[in-house]
């Protein structure tokens, strides 16, 4: 870890605890700064904000008061997802007092350089793939970020020979002011998450952060069929490297007579690809282009793609039950990763989809419907889908309570050969804390069904 100076005696809010504000709260300590904690969880109920306070730390707990900020604090690092028009965000912002998420903290004290990724869809198997492909390489990566091991916390073990492979949601990045990644991705960019930022050009924008500080020694991979992300690239100063799905390249990564290319070199043909999903190819050649620029022999790489079947939670198999198939895709919370993953299978369709109403409609939804023969909702947009599912022509339209009793309303009306997903199509934070918990309770109710 660099024994940076940059926090030492600097009075520092951390808003919001969780995982990531424990661990920043810890490291700022550990690096000198004068620490206080707010979190909204009463401290009787709080056992991190309880271990800060035995640590030495000042703990303020149970509300958020505005009032604190005029207590000439110099920076704020917040929880990435509070929002910018939080009061206590504002307030910070009003009088000029910079406000990070701990993204920054981790890049301030590592040693290791970052290979970063962000985008709409694709990040968390992106990232798994880079990781994959670096370990087999022997380049000895570490994984952190937005799924799910915190990124200060990381950057405190790593040295010089290690490789941060990290993960990079838009909330973490309007938190940045100096990180700069050696290597940075943008998988995609669609229009999400405006109920935290508002317009898509903010959400654009933040995931532009990603490149702002990277010089022409470092690394831009884009995917060159989206004009949004080819803007993004032309005001970078890295060297930009293009991926495409869609058209044979000069240079970068592309497909070709059936076969995955970086620059002029044959790596492996598609047919010997494990990972399923055309979607998936944007993916694979982006961590294909990491990987190449990282320095790991094509050996390797083909060895992780001839063998990665994907993630959890992102079109995960579950299991076969009665010659029904299940998968998980219950990270599929927006609805262009629900139309990736229908894509994905031509067999009869289940689907269970719901969730978080973020106030937008499903009309898009519907010409991706055409494969699906019957249709299970559930929370807060069960209606919205139902709607939608109508509009496609769906005759079989089921309204669960949540997605444990989904599941057997789904094998009910399910016939041998069919597949039975779930790919909500929408956030989960209305029945569950996160995606992850709703894949679990997924799974265990296929389990539930032998």
């Amino acid at each position: 870890m660099k024994a940076t100076k940059v926090y030492e005696h600097k009075k520092i809010l951390v808003l919001g605890l969780a995982k990531s504000g424990v661990c920043a709260a810890a490291l700022l300590h550990k690096l000198g700064a004068f620490v206080t904690v707010n979190d909204s969880k009463p401290l009787a109920e709080n056992k991190e904000a309880q271990t800060l306070l035995e640590e030495g730390i000042k703990v303020i707990c149970g509300s958020h008061p505005v009032e604190l900020m005029d207590e000439g604090f110099e920076l704020v690092v917040k929880n990435p997802g509070i929002p910018y028009h939080n009061p206590m965000v504002a307030r910070a912002l009003e009088l000029g007092i910079p406000v990070i998420t701990e993204v920054e903290l981790a890049y301030e004290v590592s040693e290791a350089p970052f290979v970063a990724i962000t985008g709409t869809n694709g990040k968390t198997t992106t990232t798994t793939l880079v990781y994959e492909m670096l370990m087999h390489g022997n380049k000895q990566p570490l994984i952190a970020g937005n799924i799910g091991t915190v990124a200060s916390g990381v950057a405190q073990e790593a040295s010089k020979d290690n490789h941060i492979i990290i993960e990079l949601s838009s909330f973490q990045l309007m938190g940045v002011s100096r990180f700069r990644p050696k290597i940075a991705i943008i998988t995609n960019l669609y229009e999400a998450h405006l109920d935290y930022h508002g317009t898509v050009e903010e959400y654009h924008g933040a995931k532009a952060e990603i490149t702002k500080n990277q010089e022409s020694d470092d690394y831009l991979i884009v995917n060159a069929d989206q004009q949004k992300v080819m803007e993004i690239a032309e005001s970078s100063n890295a060297k930009v490297i293009p991926v495409s799905v869609a058209s044979e390249l000069s240079y970068g990564a592309y497909l070709k007579d059936g076969w995955v290319y970086f620059n002029d070199e044959r790596i492996i043909s598609r047919e010997e690809i494990a990972l399923p999903g055309a979607h998936n190819l944007e993916n694979i050649l982006s961590a294909v282009a990491a990987a190449k620029l990282s320095g790991v022999e094509n050996n390797s790489i083909r060895k992780v793609l001839e063998t990665f079947i994907g993630v959890k939670h992102r079109l995960q198999y579950v299991e076969e039950i009665s010659k029904r198939r299940f998968y998980n895709d219950s990270k599929a919370t927006n609805i262009l990763a629900t139309e990736k993953a229908l894509a994905a299978f031509s067999a009869p369709i289940i689907l269970l989809a719901g969730g978080l109403d973020r106030g937008n409609d499903f009309e898009s939804l519907i010409p991706s419907l055409n494969g699906v023969k019957a249709l299970v909702t559930f929370g807060e947009t069960a209606e919205k889908i139902a709607d939608a599912g109508k509009k496609a022509g769906i005759k079989t339209i089921l309204r669960a309570d949540n997605v444990e009793k989904a599941v057997p309303e789904a094998f009910s009306v399910s016939d041998p050969g069919d597949i039975i997903l779930l790919s909500p199509a929408c956030a989960s934070w209305d029945q569950y804390k996160t995606f992850e918990v709703r894949g679990d309770m997924f799974i265990q109710a296929v389990h539930m069904l032998k």
